[in-house]
């Protein structure tokens, strides 16, 4: 996986200097860590082909969104009683194993494999396994990502069964930190309610997120949550992939991450440049939004801040707000708005993944050229979120 740059954004407001750098990168992750769900899939070669995977059916049809939550609660119950290797005195076996959940749909019960977690990190790896139920199945590891990690899983006679949730032990320094959970967009899991579900998740929690600020004493412009919106989607686009894959498949997959995780969506997503959680912000940027606007009350603790997705949109906006108030009043950016050389929304964005204080002098000194000059990880990002804006439609505000 490509490691996508950062950048440190020196901004003047109010009078006082602060540091602003949404999140940008992820590499591929090493076993153990931490890692942001964006992944890089290369095509199987012809012997490596696995069987067609359909969504999860219940009477030809795919499962509902709510019969899949219901489905999601039960694995995570039974991921959570079963006996688990953390309680063995040796700590090197309860990190180097994951524990999955599948479902069987025509009998409706839900088996438990157990992988190693190496291979299970090894993008293309097929193994044979046997469920704790006795099932003897055929597993492929489609993507390769920590907890983001996406698998195909079929029995004997081919039929698949439906992953759903990952028990995953996260580390540090060789001993355990958490025990995450998490469902990655499995091929099997994928439909278009489930799109529509994550699509209205990111919608109404921004609008949430708005409505807390303005009761704050904050108003953010409706356009701006707009934009908002579709950077929920552009940040976690991995670039190779956007380049080599259907594109449409791609956005849809990372909403459907929001419908089957909600508010654990991306909660342990870490660029190795800090930058976490569903907004992909680093601590310095989420800082000076506290020391800027102190009576919006966002949590003192910046970990905590980005996992809890209504305080990091509520960063977010506030970011968006006074990143608009800088290009607003920069007469080079006036200039390129009012003649129609630059549009607010690609100002914006290209704003939230570099430094917005250099736009103006990109402006002055390329004129309409003016886009060849940024740097060329944030043109790749206009180009993503353009294919945002045409392939994913989104609610007027």
């Amino acid at each position: 996986m490509n490691k996508r740059a950062k950048f440190s954004l020196a901004i003047l407001v109010f009078g006082l200097i602060i540091e602003f750098s949404p999140a940008r990168s992820q590499n591929g992750p090493a076993p153990g860590e931490v890692t942001r769900p964006r992944t890089v899939t290369a095509q199987p070669s012809q012997q490596q082909q696995t069987p067609a995977v359909t969504p999860a059916q219940q009477n030809g049809r795919p499962l509902s969104m709510n019969k899949i939550r219901a489905r999601l609660e039960e694995a995570k119950r039974l991921l959570k009683s079963h006996p688990s290797l953390t309680a063995m005195t040796t700590p090197a076996p309860a990190l180097s194993v994951v524990t999955l959940a599948v479902l069987d749909d025509r009998s409706s019960q839900i088996h438990l494999l157990t992988i190693p977690k190496e291979s299970f990190l090894r993008k293309g790896a097929e193994m044979s396994l046997t469920t704790s139920l006795g099932l003897n199945v055929q597993l492929r590891i489609l993507r390769a990502n920590g907890v983001n990690t996406a698998v195909t899983v079929f029995d004997a006679a081919g039929r698949s069964l439906v992953p759903l949730v990952v028990e995953y032990p996260i580390e540090r320094n060789g001993a355990l930190r958490e025990m995450a959970y998490y469902t990655s967009a499995h091929p099997a899991l994928l439909s278009p309610e489930v799109v529509k579900t994550g699509q209205a998740y990111i919608h109404t929690m921004l609008n949430l997120a708005a409505k807390r600020l303005k009761d704050k004493g904050v108003s953010i412009p409706s356009n701006l949550i707009d934009i908002a919106e579709r950077l929920c989607i552009v940040e976690h686009a991995d670039h190779i992939r956007f380049r080599a894959e259907n594109r449409q498949a791609l956005f849809e997959e990372i909403l459907s991450l929001y419908a089957l995780n909600e508010l654990d969506t991306y909660k342990h997503s870490v660029s190795f440049a800090g930058a976490g959680g569903m907004v992909q912000m680093i601590a310095p940027t989420y800082q000076s939004m506290r020391r800027i606007h102190p009576g919006v009350g966002l949590n003192p603790d910046f970990v905590y801040g980005m996992r809890n997705h209504g305080n990091a949109l509520e960063a977010m906006l506030l970011y968006m707000l006074e990143t608009w108030k800088l290009l607003s009043s920069n007469p080079d950016v006036a200039a390129a708005l009012s003649s129609g050389m630059a549009t607010q929304t690609e100002l914006m964005a290209a704003g939230y993944n570099s430094n917005p204080a250099k736009l103006g002098g990109y402006i002055r000194r390329g004129g309409s050229a003016w886009r060849t000059l940024i740097p060329r990880e944030t043109q790749m990002y206009l180009q993503i979120y353009r294919a945002v804006d045409t392939l994913i439609p989104m609610k007027a505000r």
